[in-house]
């Protein structure tokens, strides 16, 4: 029995030679123009000659296995969601990313990740950059997901905002900054909030809050001789709020949504995209479809409906995960898009990026 996804999916023999043709021809057209293909262009393309009558009988056959379908009366074709996932799966033919592309985008994220004008490394500025050099080779928007449980920290502030509430404020090794409001315990003096500062940066240079917490918890005892107890107690709800707020939250970076527009043709194109739009603005789901990349050795492609995200937009989404020094899965890169995304070249791009921000996540 064939290993092929489009014999499996036909009943034996339904799948020839010519049929694949036809049927290449079909959705390379879509992902080129969004338009249907007829039967006659795909006759005078075809290596064999071959009748328009009997073009239509092929494609009448592929619109039986639910390959294919017709959008309106005329005599185009376009591939239904099953018809680009059995394409995805058995005929693409993916490229590989030129020595100009794959220095273009060496250059980009790590020039961007040294940080400007000789500035600190800024390692969510080399994010940010992927995802738009990714919405820069696609129609769609670049995405990029992390999260910064990994992150290194080199300073640490508790600024009093009013007698209940103080801004905890972290600065990382790259030079990014972060802030979180925290509630204060009633009565807190002034002094504790220098106290519990001075106490956690004297530990905390080149450490991710995990490390940290881990060592405060094992000198508790310590602690309490250093400190007294209302400072112990600042420590603690400080860490645990800087944990929640920036160790624990996945990052999720978009640009390139204005690229969604360029290629609306029509009104129900127009809807589509205001749905999509509507799918990024709720991050978390974002984030969920994401996350199911992290399975995936490579790059992972979500079609359409196969997915309750897209279910209405009809969407898809190609995504890969980077790994840090560790080989731990620390993000994921990825471009999500109208289902006629030219995967032949965008599957490659990202799993470059996503080897380049692996490279440099082991080399920092």
């Amino acid at each position: 029995m064939s290993s092929d996804p489009l014999s499996r999916a036909a009943p034996s023999g339904a799948i020839d030679d010519r049929a694949r043709e036809i049927f290449r021809r079909i959705v390379d057209g879509y992902l080129a123009t969004g338009e249907p293909v007829g039967s006659r262009n795909i006759a005078r393309l075809l290596a064999a000659p071959l009748s328009p009558a009997s073009v239509r009988n092929v494609m009448q056959d592929l619109e039986d296995l639910g390959l294919i379908y017709a959008p309106h009366t005329s005599a185009g074709r376009l591939p239904t969601e099953l018809g680009l996932r059995l394409f995805v799966d058995a005929m693409l033919e993916i490229g590989d990313v030129s020595a100009e592309e794959k220095q273009h985008i060496e250059t980009q994220v790590k020039a961007t990740a040294a940080g400007r004008e000789g500035g600190p490394r800024s390692f969510e500025d080399a994010l940010s950059q992927a995802s738009s050099l990714l919405s820069g080779v696609s129609r769609g928007a670049g995405l990029v997901l992390t999260s910064k449980s990994g992150k290194r920290w080199k300073h640490l502030e508790f600024v009093r905002l009013d007698p209940a509430q103080a801004l905890l404020v972290l600065v990382g090794e790259d030079g990014s900054l972060e802030n979180r409001l925290m509630p204060l315990p009633p009565g807190l003096p002034v002094s504790a909030l220098a106290e519990a500062s001075n106490y956690l940066n004297a530990r905390l240079r080149g450490r991710t809050l995990g490390e940290l917490r881990t060592d405060i918890e094992q000198l508790r005892q310590q602690m309490q001789g250093e400190v007294d107890e209302i400072t112990a107690r600042l420590i603690e709800s400080g860490l645990a709020s800087a944990a929640e707020g920036f160790d624990g939250a996945p990052q999720l970076i978009v640009r390139g949504q204005a690229n969604l527009l360029d290629d609306v043709r029509a009104a129900e194109d127009l809807d589509r995209i205001r749905l999509l739009f509507a799918d990024l603005e709720s991050k978390k789901d974002v984030i969920d479809l994401l996350s199911r990349a992290e399975d995936a050795d490579g790059v992972r492609i979500f079609i359409g409906s196969e997915n309750k995200l897209f279910s209405l937009s009809g969407s898809s989404m190609i995504a890969a995960p980077f790994r840090d020094s560790e080989q731990k899965i620390v993000g994921i890169v990825g471009v999500i898009g109208p289902t006629r995304l030219n995967y032949a070249r965008i599957v490659p791009m990202v799993d470059y990026t996503a080897r380049v921000m692996g490279r440099l996540l082991e080399r920092g």
